[in-house]
Order: structure tokens, then C-alpha cells, then sequence
């Protein structure tokens, strides 16, 4: 019923890779200002995830590995400017990346689950 969810995030960059997909450079490293909170990493710029006065702001080399509410997805550091160097740090990291930039998702190991029962996708 929803076969891309079946994916792992490997076969998703494995499949961007093989059919030559452009993307948006959200996905690839930059350095950005970002405050940390609860071991994530939020942008500070855009002012969506109201960072407290105990949350104080740095410059970090990020990238996105999901875009979704930019209150609540956080970045991950990494040095990945390219495709291939996305596709090697996937491959080699062991938290996927519900686990480390989904906010939500730390409510409850089925979170993702739930929704998808709620007609959320």
C-alpha cells in the first residue's frame, strides 16, 4: 500500500543516484546557523522551531536527510557536498534518519506507522 515506505533510506539515494534525479541543495552540506535541542540540530535562521534563550546558536556544517516541519526536523552534521559523499555517509551511519532528525518520531517507535494509518500519506 505505500511501497516507498518500504524503503530504506539507502535505496532511496541508490535510486536518486541511478535515475540522475536533480535536488534541492537543502540535501547537501552548507554551513548554517543552527541551535541544538534534545541532540538535534534546528535552524536558527527562519525562526520556526523558537529557540529558547538557553538554546544558543552556532555555525555548523548540515545537511537535511528529510525535509519536512521545519519546527521539528533537524539537521545532521556532515561535510557530504555531493551525491556519492551523501550515498557513503548513509551507508555508513547505523541511525536512520527517523531516529535522528525527526522530532515527532521520538514520541513513539511507531510513529510513523500511526500516521500512515491515519491517512496522514
Amino acid at each position: 500500500m505505500f511501497p516507498l515506505s518500504n524503503w530504506t533510506e539507502l535505496d532511496i539515494w541508490d535510486y536518486i543516484r541511478r535515475e540522475r534525479l536533480e535536488l534541492p541543495s537543502i540535501y547537501f552540506a552548507h554551513t548554517r546557523r543552527v541551535f541544538e535541542r534534545d541532540g538535534m540540530l534546528l535552524d536558527a535562521e527562519t525562526g520556526f522551531a523558537n529557540r529558547g534563550e538557553d538554546e544558543p546558536e552556532f555555525e555548523a556544517s548540515v545537511r537535511y536527510r528529510t525535509v519536512g516541519d521545519a519546527s521539528c526536523t533537524g539537521a545532521v552534521k556532515s561535510a557530504a557536498v555531493s551525491l556519492d559523499e551523501v550515498i557513503e555517509e548513509i551507508a555508513a551511519t547505523r541511525v536512520t534518519e527517523r531516529g535522528q532528525t525527526r522530532a515527532d518520531d521520538r514520541a513513539s517507535e511507531a510513529a510513523m506507522e500511526d500516521r500512515k494509518k491515519e491517512g496522514y500519506f
